[in-house]
């Protein structure tokens, strides 16, 4: 999750333009446009929401394995279950 003010608000600006291109691909099936065209905006759309994974990832990644590095009294079962959920994150995500 982006926590900083720009973090955020360059989050924001993506999520508005991923909106945009929803949009547009709507407006796009709407009007019969040839599948060619449509398939094309939808990888655009794709690469749009992985980019935005991709950054709120790396930022939850650096959050929790970060600290891990910085606290040298974390228990390593605490590191054991941040690496585990994780894990189910981007499986999630892979699906």
């Amino acid at each position: 999750m982006p926590h900083s003010p720009q973090e955020k608000k360059k989050a924001i600006s993506r999520l508005r333009r991923i909106r945009g291109q929803t949009e547009a691909l709507e407006r796009a099936i709407d009007a019969g446009t040839e599948c060619g065209a449509v398939l094309q905006q939808l990888a655009a759309l794709r690469g749009a929401v992985n980019g935005l994974v991709y950054e709120v990832l790396e930022g939850h990644l650096r959050e929790t394995f970060g600290q891990s590095a910085e606290s040298a009294d974390q228990s390593a079962h605490h590191s054991a279950a941040n690496l585990d959920q994780t894990i189910a994150l981007i499986r999630s995500y892979l699906k």
